[in-house]
């Protein structure tokens, strides 16, 4: 007879506890709370359910210092394959142990293979080839490194338009830096690009022209405010001076002087003008060299400044 009172309660508890509701606890009839990977009761914190899947963050913090590590490399535009290739070691084994003569001689000979083996195709090659240049642009610019990976971005949009076709590779990788430094509003010509770039200025010029109009490229024209820090920190201009040049861009934004003007002439003339507010002796010579004018163009926006500052 106990026996059947037992089995009797024992059924009565477990109809009573499937007809509870999922957010309740089934021993207290609590609130249940999701935290981490697991769902606990909040009452008496009985883990009703547990996740084992981690679906966390990629990184781990060290041992050593607090910085966060990921536990494998990021996608990134500078490779062709997006970073998914593999990379085989030179002269340590994977505990850092040096590997004898033998088995260097076997990683060169699988190294080449690997080399030859990496790309797929001429395009890929290509590719390559145009992104390796990208970033040695970007590094003898010492630009940022989102820079680097939205030049690489427009240069695989430059590939897939078929606008390397019949240019070189080096122009459209020149022609992707210049864009996206005009995009952004940095102060960087056509004359410094092609300074660091191995092809000609005129070349770069076609390259962009034509991956501004395929592309429709959100370009911004320059304007002298962009410009003047550069040319403040060739010529070594103190801080005042150098805020006092910026206060006369902006004026003469404001006035819309600097519509079809240089941007570099009439950066120079505000750093002309700011420096005899201030004391600081520069030559007009000095200013036409670094900013690639002539004396007569910084004379010509200093005047149109000067009607601006007597209104």
């Amino acid at each position: 007879m106990a026996t059947n009172k037992t089995s009797s309660s024992r059924i009565a508890r477990e109809t009573t506890q499937e007809s509870q509701p999922e957010s309740s606890c089934p021993e207290c009839r609590g609130q249940l709370v999701t935290a981490d990977r697991e769902t606990r009761c909040r009452t008496c914190g009985l883990i009703v359910d547990e996740d084992q899947l981690d679906r966390g963050p990629e990184w781990f913090a060290s041992d050593a210092d607090s910085s966060r590590r990921r536990t494998g490399a990021a996608l990134t535009e500078r490779r062709h394959d997006r970073g998914l290739s593999t990379e085989i070691g030179w002269n340590r084994d994977g505990y850092g142990n040096k590997i004898s003569g033998k088995k260097r001689r076997q990683l060169a000979r699988m190294r080449r293979e690997h080399r030859r083996s990496q790309w797929r195709s001429k395009r890929e090659r290509n590719l390559a080839t145009g992104l390796g240049e990208v970033r040695r642009i970007i590094g003898a610019l010492g630009l940022a490194d989102t820079l680097r990976e939205q030049a690489c971005a427009l240069f695989r949009q430059a590939q897939n338009r078929d606008l390397c076709h019949g240019r070189s590779l080096e122009s459209i990788a020149a022609a992707s830096v210049y864009a996206v430094c005009r995009c952004n509003g940095l102060g960087r010509t056509l004359e410094q690009i092609s300074h660091v770039a191995v092809c000609s200025q005129s070349r770069l010029e076609c390259a962009y022209a034509a991956m501004n109009t395929d592309l429709e490229l959100p370009t911004v024209v320059p304007q002298p405010r962009s410009v003047l820090p550069r040319l403040a920190s060739e010529l070594g201009v103190p801080n005042d001076v150098q805020h006092q040049a910026l206060e006369l861009a902006a004026l003469g934004t404001e006035a819309r002087i600097t519509t079809g003007r240089h941007p570099q002439g009439f950066a120079a003339a505000c750093l002309y003008r700011a420096g005899q507010e201030r004391g600081w002796q520069v030559t007009q010579q000095e200013l036409a060299a670094v900013s690639n004018t002539s004396p007569k163009t910084i004379r010509a926006h200093r005047d149109a400044l000067l009607e601006i500052l007597e209104r």
